[in-house]
């Protein structure tokens, strides 16, 4: 069974950083930069928060604040669920289920390694589907429709 430990370790090196004094317009050319919908706020190597678009739509936006004056402090997110490095794929999709997150706060041993986001859980799925999907059990169900048919 993958653990969180294997997400992290094939995921590329992460390299959209933001610092916490970055004014937001420069978060949102750093997101256009890197292709992603967030950016790891970080101060040295320590984890201050995620700055994504939704942070940008609900916070600077909503509010009528201007992205050239507000900062990436006052704008990101700090309350995450967080995960170790070896809880499984079938946890994080249920903690993020069930606490309607999008990202995940990767520890092992109480340093951060890394964000899991529900991009990584839904390329597990599709990568691992053998291990998910019972396709005896789903032909099955499909055999029994289609013989339940009347033409």
């Amino acid at each position: 069974m993958k653990i969180v430990r294997d997400i992290i370790a094939g995921k590329a090196k992460a390299y959209n950083f933001i610092k916490p004094d970055a004014l937001v317009i420069d978060a949102l050319n750093e997101l256009n930069t890197v292709n992603l919908s967030y950016l790891l706020v970080m101060d040295g190597s320590e984890f201050k928060g995620i700055f994504s678009e939704r942070d940008y739509a609900r916070n600077i936006i909503l509010k009528g604040r201007s992205s050239n004056t507000t900062m990436v402090k006052d704008a990101m997110s700090t309350d995450f669920p967080f995960v170790e490095a070896m809880d499984t794929v079938e946890y994080c999709m249920n903690l993020m289920n069930t606490r309607k997150a999008r990202y995940l706060l990767a520890f092992d041993k109480q340093e951060f390694i890394g964000v899991v986001t529900i991009h990584d859980l839904l390329r597990q799925v599709i990568f691992n589907r053998e291990d998910v999907f019972d396709y005896t059990a789903a032909k099955q169900l499909l055999d029994a429709d289609e013989k339940s048919r009347v033409f």
